[in-house]
């Protein structure tokens, strides 16, 4: 065993009393280390938590990338694209696109005897991927969507009406429940009227989305706008890694759009991703990160100080012990290392208490959900916690070696102590 991790072992295993003052800072250091780590892992979670959830809520509404009519794009009209089997297939087929689905935009208007309401219906079909939808379904049940007309030769009415999801927000606006019938009206030409039964309600807490999104059968949103065949609003297409969505974007224009691919109707296709398509949502979620430094360089430097002060307290305390090292020809860059491996003990069992507390908390978080929040301003009703583990491994070790390195030079002190004084130092 080297002989200055000897020394720092035996030293940081005495439990005599003699050493009245180096014990309490040894402690002060030791939580000042725990704490840094532990809110360091509490805040990576909660900010990785809340970015990632209210990303997936704008992409749950608007996919990761779209392909549209060029001409509809900065506009407030619906121009339709036609998008047939052969053409869906070979958007799926792009490297990085992991599914491709039809939708269907439309405005109307929700009325009930009492009150009325203007929203958007999105039509969807059969191959829509429904996943987010299931997970913020807080009434009923989804249905089976269709790009067909579910009952052909019945008229729409009341006693034959067809499925629709509703938001909280409308359904409380309205006074709705699942299984009630309510009518939507359409202006265009003339006015026409849609009988719809509600399925289902949702709630994502997202106001732009909740006060505005309802969702319907293709086939409808297609006969509202006067849309046939293959015609739709658009595609949308879902990315296996999200990490990797300007790559996709970039292979979609290289393999799609770029070479002004058109329909076979003669529309050109473009392609818009969910950055382009909310770039102040996506902006602010950036502005987090500098919150995350902030902390992150708060904590080290609680870390580090706290270290600090310990260390000056412990090499004080120890100043008899020094001047007989030196007087036994111990240089120097021995002592310091004994000194920095007596840290390293301190850091560790500071490293073990923030990890337990850190991960405590965010497991507690996760499963009992026990701080809520205000869902019209953080657009969560709960705290949400991510569990990392490359990213807990990756503090842990960033802030052992900062810890040390910042002791580096305090370590120095050793060198000021003479053995002459320092073994009559009382």
């Amino acid at each position: 065993m080297r002989l200055p991790l000897f020394i720092a072992r035996r030293i940081y295993g005495q439990t005599d009393d003699r050493k009245k003052v180096s014990r309490p800072a040894i402690h002060i250091a030791t939580a000042g280390v725990a704490i840094g780590l532990a809110v360091m892992i509490v805040t990576v979670a909660v900010v990785l938590g809340f970015k990632h959830t209210i990303r997936d809520k704008v992409v749950g509404f608007g996919s990761h990338i779209q392909v549209v009519n060029v001409r509809s794009v900065g506009t407030q009209g619906v121009l339709p694209v036609c998008m047939n089997d052969s053409m869906m297939a070979e958007l799926e087929a792009i490297p990085g696109i992991r599914h491709a689905e039809r939708y269907t935009m439309t405005q109307g208007i929700l009325k009930t005897d009492q009150d009325f309401l203007g929203v958007m219906f999105k039509g969807i079909g059969p191959e829509y991927d429904t996943t987010f939808l299931r997970e913020n379904i807080v009434e009923g049940h989804l249905p089976t969507f269709s790009d067909k007309n579910p009952r052909p030769g019945e008229a729409n009415s009341k006693d034959n009406p067809y499925p629709i999801v509703i938001s909280r927000t409308m359904a409380d606006k309205l006074k709705l429940h699942t299984g009630d019938i309510i009518y939507a009206y359409f202006i265009a030409d003339h006015v026409s009227r849609i009988a719809f039964q509600v399925s289902a309600v949702y709630q994502t807490n997202m106001k732009r989305f909740d006060d505005l999104f309802c969702i319907a059968d293709l086939y409808v949103a297609n006969r509202r706008n006067g849309f046939k065949g293959n015609q739709c609003s658009g595609a949308e297409l879902l990315v296996d890694d999200f990490d990797q969505l300007e790559a996709a974007d970039r292979h979609v224009i290289d393999h799609f759009t770029q070479v002004g691919r058109i329909d076979s109707e003669g529309n050109t296709l473009t392609n818009i991703n969910i950055h382009q398509s909310y770039p102040t949502v996506f902006q602010w979620l950036d502005l987090l990160d500098i919150n995350v430094w902030i902390i992150l360089g708060l904590m080290i430097a609680l870390a580090g100080f706290t270290m600090i002060s310990g260390l000056l307290i412990i090499i004080l305390e120890r100043t008899q012990m020094i001047g007989v090292l030196k007087a036994l020809g111990a240089r120097n860059s021995l002592i310091r290392r004994t000194f920095l491996w007596f840290a390293v003990f301190i850091i560790g069992r500071g490293l073990l208490w923030g990890n337990i507390l850190g991960i405590g908390i965010v497991f507690l978080q996760k499963t009992t959900g026990l701080v809520r929040l205000d869902p019209q301003t953080y657009y969560v009703s709960e705290a949400p916690m991510e569990f990392t583990p490359l990213l807990i491994v990756v503090l842990n070790i960033v802030t052992l070696l900062v810890s040390i390195l910042v002791l580096i030079g305090p370590s120095y002190l050793v060198s000021r102590i003479h053995p002459a004084r320092s073994m009559r130092y009382e």
